[in-house]
């Protein structure tokens, strides 16, 4: 019997009320491809650039993202990825709803973990697990495990590898461009030991081909809350950083969220070398805490920060 819990995308043919969000457009949108390398212009960071630092303050200050380029993870890496989720997706509902997330669940299949701060319902679905314990996360998918399962697990495995040492190298990267020091930054990280300790989750998205864009949303507007959020997406426009060309109506886009945060009971506050001598704006708070108020600010409307 079908599942009440589970919206067959595919089937779809029109956008229903539970989908349908009202004020889409109530914001401009420009094309941040770079035309003219106006303003609009969306930030990109070349990591075999000797002035890569410089970018990425400038991309954090005014952005808060950037479009990152010789990052060295091999695009037929990237591609077998893609192919995964693809196929991950395409499983059969009572299938994927063995792993569906259940409230209070961290990880497994269902609607984007912050779908629940309202009460419509986005066009997406999701999957999200810990690098960490892989495998038993992904048992609840394939209970049987087989060769799908042990194909998903290496590629996935592999990509963890390949995205663990990046972070290390774009961390380095935000040190320098917060101001440190070839001797600081060796210092900081022996004394914090920030990239040691950073835990890594991964959410894969599938965003369904949609009868009418204008109506329906993938995924709210939101900001991350860790350190870094890597976004592999496949070449379907849709990221709204910026809103690229042609609509998304007859085609499905795939993305991977690859965030890294602090374990959970550090607190998180500036670096005394970044300080300089100034006061922090902020106080300390550790990642519960930050995580309660950010989903008070959610379901208010207010900001976090404040």
């Amino acid at each position: 019997s079908k599942d009440p819990r589970y919206f067959d995308f595919r089937a779809a043919r029109r956008v229903p009320e539970t989908h349908a969000w009202p004020g889409l457009h109530d914001h401009p949108v420009v094309d941040g491809s770079g035309a003219g390398g106006g303003p609009d212009a969306v930030p990109v960071v070349d990591m075999r650039d000797p002035c890569a630092a410089e970018a990425v303050a400038l991309a954090a200050q005014d952005w808060g993202a950037f479009l990152l380029e010789g990052h060295g993870v091999p695009l037929e890496l990237l591609a077998r990825v893609e192919a995964a989720i693809a196929g991950m997706f395409a499983l059969p509902a009572s299938e994927k709803m063995r792993a569906v997330r259940r409230p209070g669940d961290s990880c497994g299949y269902g609607s984007p973990p912050i779908s629940s701060f309202f009460s419509k319902c986005m066009w997406s679905e999701g999957y999200t697990f810990s690098p960490a314990n892989l495998r038993s996360d992904l048992r609840k998918l394939w209970p049987k495990a087989g060769h799908d399962y042990r194909h998903f697990c290496a590629v996935m495995e592999e990509f963890h590898r390949e995205m663990r040492a990046l972070a290390d190298k774009l961390l380095e990267l935000f040190l320098v461009a917060l101001g440190l020091t070839g001797e600081q930054v060796a210092a900081v990280e022996s004394e914090q030991k920030i990239a040691e300790t950073m835990t890594a989750t991964m959410h894969l998205n599938w965003y369904p081909k949609c009868p009418d864009p204008k109506r329906a949303l993938g995924l709210i507007a939101h900001t991350d809350s860790g350190f870094f959020t890597f976004v592999l997406q496949s070449l379907v426009p849709g990221l709204q950083l910026f809103r690229h060309g042609p609509d998304r109506r007859d085609s499905d886009r795939i993305s991977l969220g690859y965030f890294l945060g602090p374990p959970a009971h550090v607190k998180v506050a500036p670096l005394r070398e970044a300080l300089a001598g100034t006061p922090a704006a902020y106080r300390a708070v550790t990642w519960p805490e930050y995580m309660g108020v950010r989903k008070k600010a959610f379901t208010t409307g207010a900001s976090a920060l404040k």
